[in-house]
């Protein structure tokens, strides 16, 4: 597993703050998002390999389908599994859920992820690793969506955008990637960096053929002043 150091370029909190401002100003203070922490978990669950059109249609799907978790968790695997259809590999992420839910009925006597921040943020970040399916990706979206608290989770868009900015290596992976914009990141600025970065990934910094004219960022990113030299 990749150190966090060594995938780290270290980026100043100044930079950060920067780049964070830059990105307002393209696409606005991101407005505020909180949502039950068990239904954080279930969506990043179903976004798993799939877009976002197709997860928020199972998600959907599935909330109309059943009047609660433990209604979830109760029914027959092929019935979830037709309710997220929509959202790709239907079957093994509604076995998933359904392990998910169970195991919380059977430790904690109920369907709700709401002893998650009476952890702490270490200790929930934790709880959820141990969740079957559940990776730092997953668990950070339910730390910040679900809970409020400043865990700031690295996408496809995220990891891209970071690189392409020198926040961190070429070579970082995500889960290395999600330590080290731990540590550069200030608090208070997780949520709207977090969100900007993604929107910044999809509509301008895409994968193939990224729209870096007249991007206002193009001076603190690599990509962007490798373009200029040409």
């Amino acid at each position: 597993m990749e150190a966090a150091g060594l995938c780290s370029y270290g980026a100043s909190k100044q930079r950060i703050r920067r780049i964070a401002a830059i990105l307002e100003e393209m696409y606005g203070v991101p407005p505020a998002r909180r949502e039950d922490p068990l239904d954080a978990l279930v969506e990043t669950v179903l976004s798993q390999n799939t877009s976002d059109v197709n997860s928020g249609r199972a998600f959907r799907s599935l909330k109309e389908r059943f009047p609660s978790w433990e209604a979830v968790r109760a029914a027959g695997v092929h019935e979830v599994a037709d309710a997220i259809r929509s959202g790709g590999l239907a079957d093994v992420k509604a076995a998933r859920i359904q392990r998910i839910l169970e195991r919380l009925h059977r430790e904690r006597g109920s369907t709700s992820l709401d002893f998650l921040e009476r952890l702490g943020t270490r200790g929930a970040q934790d709880y959820l690793v141990s969740l079957e399916g559940v990776g730092p990706k997953t668990a950070a979206c339910t730390l910040l969506f679900g809970c409020g608290l400043p865990v700031f989770p690295v996408d496809t868009h995220v990891l891209r955008v970071a690189r392409r900015l020198g926040l961190i290596s070429g070579r970082c992976g995500a889960e290395a990637a999600h330590e080290a914009m731990a540590s550069m990141v200030p608090p208070e600025l997780v949520y709207p960096l977090h969100v900007n970065m993604i929107a910044h990934g999809r509509r301008r910094c895409r994968p193939q053929r990224p729209r870096c004219d007249g991007c206002l960022l193009a001076l603190e990113c690599v990509l962007g002043k490798e373009n200029a030299l040409e």
